[in-house]
């Protein structure tokens, strides 16, 4: 069920109002242990209300993700554009460190559930698809937008990729302890020279025996569709005896 779109400022403001009660409540009592009716209590607002807004807790992290993509976006149209990718890339998670800073207690008690595979709170979850699909249209904009020249399958390719990158980055910072998440920001300004240049050499024909097939790969996990099973090594002896 997708969100109803506030008519007026103050219906947004009363989404805000339940995200931050859910997230409060979230970080006390556990994720699991907390019921909606405590949320909207917490909120301020009736429990009709907040069922009008978020039809689930599972709705509502949703709507903290789009909060997040939401100010995310917004930090970045603050941002100078450079041609490089790899000032981009770097200015793009270094931002999203920024926006979720105030979140990253919650996101480290949060990450078990959302680990989950079986979660409809996974990003990698049907349940996420849209916020999947925000933020690889941010990284799109990011990659149209620099004079980056690459392979074209690669460079077609990239906005998902680079958005698996993405994930890897939220795992480390969720991890990383150190004041202000230093280690996650040292790690996007060593790792955005490497994107760079990796999509660079992708352009030199000896490497595409070895990107093509990866690509192919990446392709057909991220399709959807049924992977057939290869025979086992023994039943493949099995049939070569026969």
């Amino acid at each position: 069920m997708p969100r109803p779109e506030p008519a007026t400022a103050r219906g947004e403001e009363t989404r805000r109002q339940i995200i931050d009660a859910a997230l409060r409540l979230f970080e006390q009592n556990g994720y699991t242990k907390t019921t909606m009716r405590a949320i909207a209590g917490e909120a301020g607002v009736s429990v009709g209300n907040a069922y009008y807004y978020f039809a689930s807790k599972e709705q509502l992290v949703q709507g903290f993700y789009e909060h997040i993509q939401d100010l995310h976006r917004q930090r970045l149209a603050q941002i100078p554009r450079s041609d490089s990718l790899a000032a981009r890339w770097e200015s793009m998670e270094s931002a999203f460190v920024d926006v979720a800073a105030p979140y990253h207690e919650f996101g480290g008690k949060f990450f078990a559930i959302a680990a989950e595979p079986t979660s409809p709170l996974s990003p990698f979850s049907e349940q996420s698809r849209p916020a999947r699909r925000t933020a690889t249209a941010i990284i799109s904009d990011l990659v149209l937008g620099a004079g980056v020249k690459g392979d074209k399958r690669l460079l077609a390719e990239l906005p998902n990729l680079l958005w698996l990158a993405h994930m890897g980055i939220v795992l480390f910072w969720v991890h990383d302890r150190s004041p202000d998440q230093q280690r996650t920001r040292l790690l996007i300004r060593r790792a955005a020279p490497l994107v760079e240049r990796i999509v660079a050499l992708s352009r030199l024909r000896p490497l595409r025996p070895v990107l093509y097939p990866a690509l192919d790969l990446i392709q057909e996990l991220g399709s959807g569709a049924p992977i057939p099973v290869a025979p086992s090594q023994t039943e493949a002896t099995d049939r070569t005896i026969e």
